[in-house]
């Protein structure tokens, strides 16, 4: 990575300003359900508290439209960061982001405390990258430190904007996510095997695209391998296609072929008559009838699957393989998430669905690294350069 990390810089003293991923999921309550994200911020929080800086975070949270909206606070963030830091996180209570509050909050800072920010998408502008709004939170630290890998895809006021303002690093939870995804991608140990799923072809254009320069072997399911199977000609029945990519669909085969990548589709799928989490099933060989959907791939499709990952040295997945959501057509995902956990090489999860199935079923912790952000890993796996991330100072 040719990118400065805290590492790089000396932080002692120092007012430390951080954009971190604090989008966590919470019930009616405000009780926060699922704390990976904060969790995943820690490191970055206590080296810059070990190392004597005044740490002041920030982040968005759901997707706020009318400016200042009380759901949206991050005050349940900050109590949960207070009982995981063991000490008091403070947070600077303005409705603007950078108020009063936020001002005297960072002004009385001593070395090791730690202030956080609300909401930055109480500010409409911050995701059009307002320049103003960019210059206000600069003007509370020495140095920024992104550390938001969800958000590097877009840039906004608080990942892009605000470097052009004061020197400007990465923390450790992005250093790991281009570093690991980044040897994957330009000197993997192979085989090197791709496995993308969920809904749509269109999502994944450029990951397929990119990814066919690299690996050694292509894994398809989920929605989008009816639109490559009807691509090949194969009867697809009443299932999720898109009829404006199958030329495409085509293209990439052909491209495979051309490159010597060996590409695996679904060979047999779980069908229903509707897509419903309690149609009844059952299980279609190659084709699939009139008046029947598949919703998940089948049992030989599973060990076809299985294959070709066994001997694999390097995996990325992306997407589900059928309806994960509905338990009856959960099977083909879950045995993917199986074979990954079982892969002596190193085992990249895309963030998204796919991490969650990886969480749900307890394999989180034999994958090498689960990514943060689902839109950003796809960008980087599409190979474009994330503005969250080239803003940052070089090496």
């Amino acid at each position: 990575m040719n990118k400065k990390t805290v590492r790089d810089i000396e932080v002692k003293g120092k007012k430390v300003i951080v954009r971190c991923d604090f989008n966590v999921p919470m019930d009616k309550e405000g009780n926060i359900t699922d704390d990976r994200r904060i969790v995943g911020a820690l490191p970055t929080i206590n080296y810059l508290i070990e190392n004597g800086a005044k740490v002041i975070l920030m982040s968005h949270l759901g997707r706020p439209k009318e400016g200042y909206d009380a759901k949206y606070s991050l005050k349940p963030v900050a109590q949960r960061l207070s009982q995981l830091l063991g000490k008091e996180v403070l947070l600077a209570e303005d409705k603007e982001v950078v108020g009063e509050n936020a001002v005297k909050l960072a002004g009385d800072m001593k070395e090791g405390d730690v202030v956080l920010l609300e909401n930055v998408r109480f500010i409409t502008t911050e995701t059009k990258n307002d320049m103003e709004f960019a210059k206000k939170l600069a003007s509370l630290a020495d140095i920024f430190v992104n550390d938001a890998f969800g958000t590097a895809h877009r840039a906004h006021s608080s990942t892009a904007g605000i470097a052009s303002y004061i020197p400007s690093v990465a923390g450790f939870l992005i250093e790991k996510e281009i570093s690991i995804m980044g040897k994957a991608l330009e000197n993997p140990e192979r085989p090197f095997v791709a496995i993308l799923g969920g809904a749509k072809v269109s999502d994944k254009i450029g990951v397929i695209n990119n990814l066919l320069e690299k690996v050694d072997r292509l894994v398809i399911g989920g929605g989008m391998a009816y639109t490559f199977l009807k691509a090949q000609g194969i009867k697809i029945g009443n299932s999720l296609v898109e009829e404006d990519k199958v030329e495409y669909a085509k293209e990439m085969l052909d491209k495979a072929n051309k490159k010597g990548v060996k590409i695996y589709l679904p060979v047999d799928h779980i069908v229903a008559k509707e897509f419903k989490a309690d149609a009844a099933w059952e299980v279609s060989k190659t084709e699939i009838p009139e008046g029947f959907m598949g919703l998940d791939i089948g049992p030989e499709s599973v060990k076809l699957f299985e294959e070709a990952v066994s001997d694999a040295k390097t995996v990325i997945w992306n997407g589900p393989m059928g309806v994960f959501e509905m338990p009856a057509f959960a099977n083909g995902t879950k045995k993917v998430a199986e074979a990954l956990s079982k892969v002596n090489g190193t085992t990249i999860i895309g963030g998204g669905d796919s991490a969650a199935a990886v969480e749900q079923l307890g394999y989180a912790d034999k994958m090498t690294h689960i990514s943060t952000g689902g839109g950003a890993s796809l960008e980087f796996l599409e190979g474009l350069e994330l503005p969250g991330i080239a803003a940052l100072n070089n090496k």
